[in-house]
């Protein structure tokens, strides 16, 4: 996949098909073989851009799996690792004016880490699941549970961790964990 400079030195080709040459600056959060995910600066999360991005990498036959969220920001992209390496997943999303920097997202690196920890894991729950469960439910399930042994075993005591204290953590996961909007998912 090459870019083909056009007479404009704003607009690029690529596979016959013209692009505007915005630098969006990005990050990479996580890459293994076969997947990569990457983050766009705040002020580059726009729907209809990052719709584009994923519309256009899923045209690649040796991408088969293109997942955005937009309010997080980030496009994950699984890819056949049999026919593209990292150099080239790299070219493909440079062609697309995609620059890797640093970007400033206001956390951490090591709270980056444990959301993308997180993410994975719920991921491979729901495919685990053919999408029965996730995490969404077995951390309130898992609080619940924790608050039925409690009033079972301490009656209703109110000691050390009150059972009422966990039925309130399942009470209050579950509406937290299921009252914000589902990332973007656009599988091809």
């Amino acid at each position: 996949m090459t870019i083909a400079q056009t007479t404009n030195s704003n607009t690029h080709s690529l596979n016959g098909v013209q692009k505007q040459a915005l630098k969006i600056p990005a990050k990479v959060i996580s890459h293994t073989p076969g997947r990569i995910r990457i983050r766009f600066a705040p002020k580059h999360r726009h729907r209809d851009r990052m719709q584009k991005i994923t519309n256009t990498l899923k045209e690649h036959l040796a991408i088969y799996q293109v997942r955005s969220n937009v309010a997080g920001g980030s496009i994950t992209v699984r890819y056949a690792k049999e026919h593209l390496n990292s150099q080239d997943i790299h070219a493909i999303l440079r062609d697309l004016g995609i620059v890797f920097e640093e970007v400033a997202l206001g956390r951490s690196a090591m709270a980056t880490s444990v959301t993308d920890a997180v993410t994975d894991l719920n991921y491979r729950v729901g495919k685990a699941t053919d999408g029965a469960i996730d995490l969404r439910l077995i951390v309130p399930l898992g609080f619940a549970a924790l608050a039925l042994r409690q009033l079972r075993v301490q009656g209703w005591n109110l000691e050390l961790i009150p059972w009422y204290v966990l039925a309130w953590y399942a009470f209050d996961s579950f509406i937290k964990l299921h009252y914000t909007s589902d990332p973007q998912s656009h599988n091809s």
